[in-house]
């Protein structure tokens, strides 16, 4: 695996992003998949099982006839489980009348936030290998992605490192913010206490908002640890928090995500979700509420273990297919390395691996700026197991 250099922090311009939008490329696969009739870990879907609490409250507010606007911020329960969910796991005491905005998922959340908060022009820092959502986002706003690199591990095992000094590089009098993925999607990095006390310290020294994207918050592994920078000293009020259900409860199809501000910015934040999505579905709010009521730190703690097994079983058919892994620390997805595979660049080298294994992956490099990620393959272990092990034996196929 050639190591990437974190010694230059480019800007991703216009002309780069546009030809390369990540999110294309996902669908391309899926379409591609659903044609070939294959096992698709291209798209981050989760079709794993949805609580039975969930679906059934979802189910009976239909019939009760909660089928009408809600409140553009959320129905008061649902804002109120949020509080309680945060107390508990995040660490936040926030004010669910004030400081808490149900979202069209959590895409829905960052897009409002970016409308009230920053300009046309405006500099936003994004940490490479990054979510593609967050640059075209950024994009379509005519704000400016900065990529700032990790560093690369120099083992499958090890972390990807954040890098002081092409982050301060990176900074111009026109970065208004950090995004501040953790656990991340593609690579699954979990930021370390140290390097978010760090980067809150570059956020105050230059006045930065920081945007978290936590939707992984509960997919956790081995010694790591989830932390909110929002809980840091000074980042309450700075911190955009943005997170949801779509992953949690297996619902990526309900669009229910949420967003916690201070709340000087948040009713500026609920307008433009309101402009654009006008309230998150009704019944489904309804559907997990009853979910962050009713299940108990067991279910998130089932949850983590459960993937834990799904990330062995992949990894191992990964290695046994000679595609070693990084392995990640959170969320479900796995970088793979795919310089065996034949073809010119990584959108190639899936194409060819989906014709050979029926196994759907995404390329590496729709998480890269232009050039780099093109050995790399991005695997979705969210799967149900019977699925999973059908496409851990079409991976095992390759050794033949």
């Amino acid at each position: 695996m050639t190591p990437i250099s974190a010694s230059t922090a480019p800007e991703l311009t216009l002309s780069e992003l546009a030809p390369r939008a990540l999110q294309s490329e996902i669908r391309a696969m899926s379409m591609e998949c659903d044609r070939i009739g294959g096992v698709n870990l291209a798209q981050g879907i989760c079709d794993t099982e949805v609580p039975a609490a969930v679906s059934e409250a979802a189910i009976a507010a239909i019939q009760a006839g909660h089928n009408i606007y809600t409140r553009l911020d959320g129905i008061a329960r649902l804002r109120q489980a949020i509080a309680g969910k945060l107390r508990w796991f995040n660490g936040l005491e926030v004010d669910p009348e004030k400081e808490i905005l149900v979202t069209s998922g959590a895409t829905g959340g960052f897009h409002a936030a970016l409308m009230a908060l920053l300009n046309p022009g405006d500099e936003v820092i994004l940490f490479e290998p990054f979510y593609g959502y967050h640059a075209s986002t950024l994009r379509s706003l005519r704000m400016k992605p900065v990529l700032v690199p990790l560093n690369t591990p120099e083992t499958p095992d090890s972390d990807w490192a954040l890098d002081l000094d092409a982050l301060r590089a990176a900074l111009t009098n026109k970065t208004r913010a950090l995004v501040i993925n953790t656990p991340s999607n593609p690579c699954g990095k979990i930021f370390t206490r140290a390097e978010l006390e760090t980067l809150s310290a570059i956020a105050a020294e230059h006045n930065l908002f920081v945007f978290t994207d936590e939707i992984y918050e509960h997919f956790v592994y081995g010694e790591a640890e989830h932390l909110s920078p929002a809980t840091l000293p000074g980042m309450r009020e700075r911190t955009i928090l943005i997170s949801g259900f779509s992953k949690t409860f297996s619902v990526t199809g309900w669009r229910l995500g949420y967003l916690v501000a201070d709340a000087k910015w948040l009713s500026a934040i609920a307008y433009f979700h309101d402009l654009t999505y006008v309230c998150a579905p009704a019944p489904l709010q309804h559907g997990v509420t009853a979910g962050l009521e009713q299940l108990g730190p067991e279910f998130y703690t089932q949850l983590a273990s459960d993937h834990v097994d799904k990330r062995a079983r992949i990894v191992a058919a990964l290695n046994d297919a000679g595609m070693t892994p990084y392995v990640p620390r959170g969320a479900y997805y796995i970088l793979a390395d795919a310089s065996h595979i034949p073809g010119e660049n990584a959108a190639l080298k899936a194409r060819a691996l989906l014709a050979k294994t029926g196994v759907a992956s995404v390329a590496g490099s729709a998480f890269f700026r232009a050039g780099h990620g093109e050995n790399l393959l991005r695997f979705c272990f969210a799967k149900r197991d019977n699925d999973l092990d059908d496409a851990c034996a079409r991976l095992r196929s390759l050794r033949g």
